[in-house]
């Protein structure tokens, strides 16, 4: 009862916002087997904590906890992905984390402009989340995406201009122009 009563009072308290976006990476695929399930184990750095947060997909505020992107990407079995760890790890120098879950499995990066479905969704969650529940900053957009580009030259050599052009739209969109993006980057052996 006392982390239910914390997580209510923290959904009402200004918090610092991180979009999570991109792939199935960062949807989260840790832990889940062969028979896309997830076993359920959450490691050390991934536990829920009363001062962390996660914008649902009802656009509600609520405790956040693994796997993030379960009503999100519904399409495929969630895991563990690095968005708790990431929360657990800035919480204490920046108060109550509210995490926006965007992330959907299999996604190009083209399936991200401005206009598809995928990128007004991230940006209307975005919005919701700075504006309700006690409203917050949006702190930065956390990007884990590029593994469904690297399957033909064209695409990969295509894909700097594509983000160049994400990172402005996200920015213009959510009026801030010094939103920063935190990429991370696939590197595969083929």
């Amino acid at each position: 009862m006392g982390i239910f009563n914390s997580t209510q009072k923290e959904a009402q308290t200004k918090k610092q916002i991180f979009i999570l976006s991109g792939q199935s990476n960062m949807a989260g695929r840790g832990g889940v087997n062969k028979h896309k399930h997830w076993d359920g184990v959450v490691p050390a750095d991934c536990r829920p904590d009363h001062s962390i947060l996660r914008l649902n997909a009802h656009l509600h505020w609520e405790a956040a906890h693994e796997p993030l992107h379960s009503d999100i990407d519904t399409k495929k079995a969630c895991g563990v992905g690095p968005g708790m760890s990431f929360a657990n790890a800035v919480k204490e120098r920046v108060g109550v984390v509210g995490l926006v879950p965007c992330a959907v499995g299999g996604t190009a990066i083209k399936e991200w402009a401005r206009g598809t479905h995928l990128y007004e969704s991230m940006v209307k969650r975005a919005k919701a989340a700075a504006e309700g529940g006690g409203g917050g900053e949006i702190r930065a957009l956390l990007w884990y995406q590029g593994e469904s580009d690297t399957s033909s030259q064209h695409d990969a050599e295509s894909y700097k201009a594509h983000m160049e052009r994400l990172i402005h739209d996200v920015r213009a969109d959510l009026s801030l122009p010094s939103l920063p993006i935190i990429q991370v980057s696939c590197i595969l052996n083929r």
